[in-house]
């Protein structure tokens, strides 16, 4: 089993800032996983957008992820917002993939791909998510 804790901290300190926090994790097996998020916004960072999400896929009923995304905002001239999710890989969508011809195996880790990609799409250096991408795919194996 492993064990995962992420702690991040958003500051707004100056006026018009724009923030997107979206935080994946993926947990199988006894994996426990922590996801604590703040961001804050200071009385001086008028007009500040920002949005913080926490997206969790359980593989197994042994996984247990615990989320607490939290605004501290101090300041009545801003857009923010901030949300969880967890869940499990959609019944639906592995049926219809083996329905198409694909194996179990093939077509979950289909799905765990494409749960990770919103992220590793975003990401700008070439050589990190080519990186990623094959530590995603050594994972599933």
């Amino acid at each position: 089993s492993q064990h995962v804790d992420n702690h991040t901290v958003i500051d707004h300190v100056k006026p018009h800032c724009d923030s997107l926090e979206l935080y994946k994790g993926i947990l199988d097996d006894r994996s426990r996983g922590i996801f604590d998020g703040t961001i804050i916004v200071r009385p001086d960072a008028q007009k500040t957008n920002s949005r913080q999400v926490n997206r969790n896929l359980i593989l197994s009923e042994s996984a247990i992820i615990d989320s607490k995304p939290t605004l501290e905002i101090h300041n009545d001239d801003v857009k923010c917002s901030h949300g969880s999710t967890i869940g499990q890989l959609d019944e639906e969508a592995l049926f219809y993939l083996r329905a198409r011809g694909l194996g179990e195996a093939d077509a979950r880790n289909m799905l765990i791909y494409a749960f990770a990609s919103e992220i590793v799409d975003r990401m700008k250096v070439d050589v990190v998510k080519e990186q990623i991408r094959s530590a995603i795919v050594r994972f599933q194996r």
